[in-house]
């Protein structure tokens, strides 16, 4: 293992989508994640498309760098497993709801008694301290709470519409990586750990308010919620004569070097809606408009080739497959291939930042379910009489390993 958490271990009890990415990238740092999954294994196994049962595209792109270990908690024997894993982990990460995680015996209070240097860290819905702490959550219940599709509503009038990726998930899985790693950071200079609960309704609501709290930031409001410039309704992709262009004229600087560059110089100077940021949001919806309909008058390389030029932020759209083929990606090596030992070559997305001396990378391939649970239980202890006694009354499992996954 290599990377700035090489040494942490990681008690990974979570599944979906959420705390998995949080515990990948962490795993992608160095940490030892060590994946308990039930017997059935992380639901997110199964979504396809697959090459085989378990192995399903979404969960290759949540999983790697993680050891697999399947224990049955309504078992004695699993949970008591589960309990000695954790009296050696730095962490352990979960997405039951609180309750479930105290049903269990699992809750902080007992956990700490026995290893008061865990960090102890929950992804679930609502902070414990208010009416919805016990309503279970997911990414779109997120969204609506927290207003998002009102947003798009509130922007062109169309019916309200989930975001269509899991920016919720993802976004608190970004959170959280944050959290955890202060928590082992605070932990290395007092040697005690603590609970962080990261709420999603709360971390989002946070999210969503920054930009549009607007005149009800004040104590007494100064004007309705809502950012206007993200709710204009030509806030969107542009159309051109072949095409779409995304294009950022924001400050004073973009918006004067796009005019020079229309050979409009005079005009921008002239017109008071753009002489500043406020008198520009004042204007902003008409602005937009006008700005979408010069637009359509050339193609989208003529234009990118005028703002960069300009120096002004500016992209072609790309759709899902053009991405992949994105020749910055390219260069930087952002996708490469990787040999599976079960699932063949698969297209790899490399660890988004680079470090100058510990960078993060794949450090293991994504596990099969179980593939790891006899070696994990070998480190916390487990003789082979016991491990095969856990294996016989189903309170662990080992579905598949290494050599089995090298010969499929």
């Amino acid at each position: 293992m290599t990377g700035p958490l090489s040494g942490v271990r990681i008690v990974d009890l979570s599944s979906m989508l959420m705390a998995p990415y949080a515990t990948q990238i962490l795993g992608d740092m160095g940490a030892d994640v060590v994946k308990v999954e039930a017997p059935e294994g992380d639901a997110v196994r199964g979504i396809g498309p697959m090459r085989h049962p378990g192995m399903g595209a979404i969960f290759l792109s949540l999983n790697r760098s993680k050891r697999s270990i399947v224990l049955d908690l309504k078992q004695p024997g699993g949970l008591k497993a589960l309990l000695d894993l954790v009296r050696q982990a730095d962490v352990l990460v979960y997405n039951l709801r609180p309750r479930s995680m105290a049903r269990l015996g699992l809750g902080y209070d007992a956990l700490a008694a026995t290893n008061p240097a865990l960090v102890y860290v929950g992804l679930f819905g609502f902070g414990q301290n208010g009416p919805y702490a016990s309503k279970p959550a997911f990414d779109d219940l997120i969204q609506g709470a927290v207003a998002v599709p009102w947003l798009a509503h509130l922007a062109d009038g169309r019916e309200p519409a989930y975001s269509p990726t899991a920016i919720v998930d993802r976004g608190v899985a970004l959170w959280a990586v944050g959290q955890i790693t202060a928590a082992l950071f605070h932990r290395s200079r007092t040697g005690r750990g603590q609970q962080i609960d990261v709420p999603m309704f709360e971390m989002m609501a946070s999210f969503v308010l920054g930009d549009h709290l607007a005149g009800q930031a004040f104590d007494p409001p100064i004007g309705p919620a809502g950012y206007r410039r993200m709710l204009n309704p030509n806030r969107r992709p542009y159309p051109t004569r072949d095409g779409f262009v995304c294009a950022m004229i924001y400050t004073d600087r973009h918006w004067r070097s796009f005019f020079r560059a229309l050979g409009r110089e005079k005009e921008f100077e002239r017109d008071e809606r753009y002489r500043s940021m406020t008198s520009r949001t004042e204007h902003i919806e008409t602005l937009y408009a006008e700005l979408a309909e010069l637009l359509k008058s050339r193609t989208t390389a003529e234009w990118m080739r005028l703002f960069d030029e300009a120096d002004v932020p500016a992209m072609p759209l790309h759709t899902l497959e053009s991405l992949l083929d994105d020749e910055h990606l390219s260069s930087v090596g952002f996708f490469d291939v990787e040999d599976h030992p079960s699932e063949g070559r698969l297209r790899r997305m490399a660890y988004p930042s680079a470090w100058s001396e510990t960078q993060p990378v794949a450090q293991r391939p994504v596990p099969c379910l179980g593939e790891h649970s006899v070696e994990v239980l070998k480190e916390i202890g487990y003789d082979e009489q016991r491990i095969e006694a856990l294996l016989r009354t189903g309170a662990a499992a080992a579905t598949c390993d290494a050599a089995d996954q090298r010969g499929a």
